[in-house]
């Protein structure tokens, strides 16, 4: 049986305010006591208000980031879409901490109860939180992982070779070959944001801890092939996508793109490469949706 792969996309498009906040923050203590997220609402008002300077400051102030909230909203909305009760599963995590959720066995003939396991990973960057999930043996759907990068430049007004070499030490030899200044802003940018995504997937999906070097990985683009420690990953599924946003702050509407991408171990003889380049060739397999539907369904995600 071929384990599916869905994604849920949140988009906080716009302000949030501090009343629905401590509804998001209380539902995730109340449904989802494994997250143990500090309760941190000025961080969200300085992420709201001067979004920019939050990237800036969260390092130097230990800010915790709106999307550790809000992205844990993600599986209970799932699970709810689902028509399966909270009382009715349970969160569960490996030793290296990947999730996967665990229904109740009642009225479930058995070998459909050990099909029904549902791993997933959870990630966001700057205006956009992301699932990823699949369903099958718990064996099979924990090899997860989500990746997500804006195409921008960090600080702002800093140039694209220079944000790109900022990130040198997480790439290959080969890898920078990709990046060189020559290709122009938008092809170094929009590479670099791909191979930032693929590796984070990758990481993620394995379970790896934020020490992990990255330089270990090496994705070579051209040739759809990606290898770790110099032996070729074999078995893994890469899905690489896209997300436009426009994003309200302070009154003004912002357009952000975002660069995704999937990895999940399927135990094939060889790794495969799924691009994605218009919202038609998503709709099958990626949900979106927006701040204001995820706040309108909270009462029903107890339930």
């Amino acid at each position: 049986m071929e384990c599916p792969i869905l994604v849920w996309m949140l988009s906080l498009n716009r302000d949030v305010t501090t009343e629905e906040y401590d509804k998001c923050y209380h539902l995730v203590r109340e449904c989802s006591p494994h997250a143990r997220i500090q309760y941190d609402c000025t961080s969200y008002r300085i992420f709201s208000c001067v979004w920019f300077i939050f990237r800036v400051l969260s390092p130097l102030l230990t800010l915790v980031h709106p999307g550790q909230v809000l992205s844990q909203m993600l599986p209970l909305l799932m699970m709810r879409h689902r028509r399966i009760s909270r009382t009715k599963w349970k969160d569960c995590e490996t030793s290296n901490g990947k999730h996967w959720i665990e229904q109740s066995p009642d009225d479930m003939p058995p070998e459909k109860f050990l099909q029904s396991m549902i791993g997933y990973h959870l990630a966001y960057d700057n205006s956009l939180c992301g699932m990823v999930m699949t369903q099958g043996r718990q064996r099979q759907v924990t090899n997860i992982g989500l990746g997500i990068k804006q195409l921008c430049v960090e600080p702002r007004g800093v140039s694209v070779a220079a944000y790109a070499e900022s990130f040198a030490h997480k790439l290959t030899p080969l890898e920078l070959t990709f990046i060189a200044p020559e290709l122009g802003d938008e092809v170094v940018l929009r590479r670099l944001s791909i191979l930032l995504s693929l590796k984070a997937a990758y990481i993620k999906a394995v379970g790896q801890s934020r020490g992990f070097d990255w330089s270990r990985l090496e994705f070579n683009i051209p040739n759809e092939s990606a290898r770790g420690d110099d032996h070729p990953l074999q078995g893994w599924e890469f899905r690489v996508f896209k997300a436009q946003l426009g994003v309200q702050r302070g009154g003004t509407v912002i357009e952000e793109s975002y660069q995704c991408a999937c990895a999940f171990f399927r135990g094939t003889k060889e790794s495969k490469f799924i691009w994605h380049d218009n919202a038609k060739d998503l709709e099958a397999w990626v949900q979106f949706i927006n701040i204001d539907q995820m706040i309108k369904v909270i009462p029903k995600l107890t339930a």
